[in-house]
This record gives C-alpha cells, sequence and structure tokens, in this order.
C-alpha cells in the first residue's frame, strides 16, 4: 500500500510515523507538502502530530484550510482512508471530516505521558484487530486534547459504532482514578466518521511501534488498519 504523511509547517512527528510505516510494517510511504495539492496516488494519508502554524488560533485550524486538505476531502468522497493523529486529529476535526472538537486539557496543562486507552469498535479498521477487554498503553502529548461533542452527537457516534478508544486505567477499568486526564466526553480518545474512512486520536502509535522503545502497542493499531483500511 502507498501511504502519504502530510507533512505542515510545524508538524514534528512526520518522522515518527514515517519510521513506523516504512521500517516494520514495510509500506511505501511518500512525504506530502501541504502546499501541493496532489496526493501521488496514496490510497491512505496520514496528518501527523505537532503544532501545524504554530496552533496560532485554534489548534488545527489554519491547517485545515492548506491546498492539500482540499484534495484530502475529495479522497475522502471518492472513499479514500485518512488517518489523523494528534494535531492531525485536531485538523480532522477543523476540516469537519469526523465529529465533535477537541479543547484545552481539563487542568489547561500540557500533557505529556504514556496513557493507556482500551478498544471500543469492534467494525473499525484500526481497532478491528485489537482485543476489546485490554488496556494499550500509547504516549499522548497534548495541551487541546479533551474531545468535546453535544449529547446527541455522543448518541449517535456510540450507536453508529464511531468511538474508536476509550481512556482506562492500567487493568482496563473506564472509571479507574486519573483515566480520563484530559476531561474527554465519556473519556473518547479517537473517532472516526459514519462512514469508517476517517480516523482520528490523541494518543500517538507510532511512538509504541518498536521494540527498541520497549513498546509495540501502537504497531498492533497501525497493522490493524493497514491489513482493513478501504474493506469498511
Amino acid at each position: 500500500m502507498k501511504v502519504g504523511v502530510v507533512v505542515f509547517p510545524g508538524s514534528n512527528c512526520d518522522q515518527d510515523i514515517v519510521d513506523a510505516l516504512s521500517g516494520p510494517l514495510e509500506q511505501q510511504v511518500e512525504r506530502l507538502w501541504h502546499k501541493t495539492p496532489d496526493l501521488h496516488g496514496c490510497e491512505l494519508v496520514v496528518l501527523p502530530g505537532g503544532f501545524s502554524y504554530g496552533d496560532y488560533l485554534r489548534s488545527g485550524a489554519i491547517a485545515r484550510f492548506s491546498p492539500i486538505m482540499q484534495e484530502i476531502g475529495r479522497h475522502v468522497q471518492r472513499g479514500g482512508s485518512v488517518l489523523g493523529i494528534c494535531n492531525g486529529f485536531q485538523v480532522l476535526t477543523e476540516a469537519h471530516l469526523v465529529p465533535g472538537a477537541l479543547l484545552r486539557n481539563q487542568e489547561r496543562q500540557f500533557v505529556c505521558r504514556n496513557a493507556w486507552i482500551q478498544p471500543v469498535s469492534r467494525t473499525a479498521a484500526l481497532t478491528r484487530d485489537l482485543d476489546p477487554t485490554q488496556a494499550y498503553c500509547v504516549p499522548v502529548a497534548h495541551g487541546e486534547g479533551r474531545f468535546y461533542a453535544d449529547d446527541a452527537t455522543l448518541a449517535a457516534l456510540a450507536d453508529n459504532d464511531q468511538i474508536l478508544f476509550r481512556y482506562c486505567g492500567t487493568d482496563g477499568a473506564l472509571d479507574a482514578t486519573d483515566a480520563n486526564f484530559n476531561g474527554s466526553s465519556h473519556g473518547i480518545a479517537g473517532v472516526c466518521n459514519a462512514e469508517r474512512t476517517v480516523f482520528g486520536l490523541m494518543p500517538h502509535p507510532e511512538r509504541a511501534a518498536d521494540a527498541d522503545l520497549g513498546n509495540t502497542d501502537g504497531l498492533a493499531m497501525l497493522r490493524s488498519l493497514l491489513r482493513h483500511v478501504g474493506a469498511a
């Protein structure tokens, strides 16, 4: 599969996801500069983490208007797949490619730590091969990661199996102390669109994709995505 990784001014996790995809996952990867509205035939497009445009105005709000985002919108309309990680998730919400919004963390502080998340959706490509009873350890690094949606949207996400992950304790308990550290609605750490072709999550699976780092939990997520993308 050919995977495109978009690079915005301020992206700083693009190399991490390139390494994960081209290394252990053995995918063909091409960097896509944000000013070039051409996906070069990529089947899956990744919006990486970082601070696009310095996160001025609002995280992801300026990147949403980059030329490549128009082509990504057309890619989605054609049934193409997109993964947004951290800042990439913020860009997806700003572009209305996934529901909800990402607000400042409840403690108004940047959080950089290992987080534990539990897969929820059994139909989305990113979670289909994961164990729903297992807690996966994946790093987070964000200041605006508090997922928010109104009650009607939250109910629709649950009914349509669009919730990808929820924050949990190390044992998988959703109500564990400090599990929902950023105050996300219903502890949501990631969602997808109704068509299950666009995926957004705040944790960084690419930072848990190498045995030399002592954690490959993120590799399982990326493998599941690559195995099932296009089969929604």
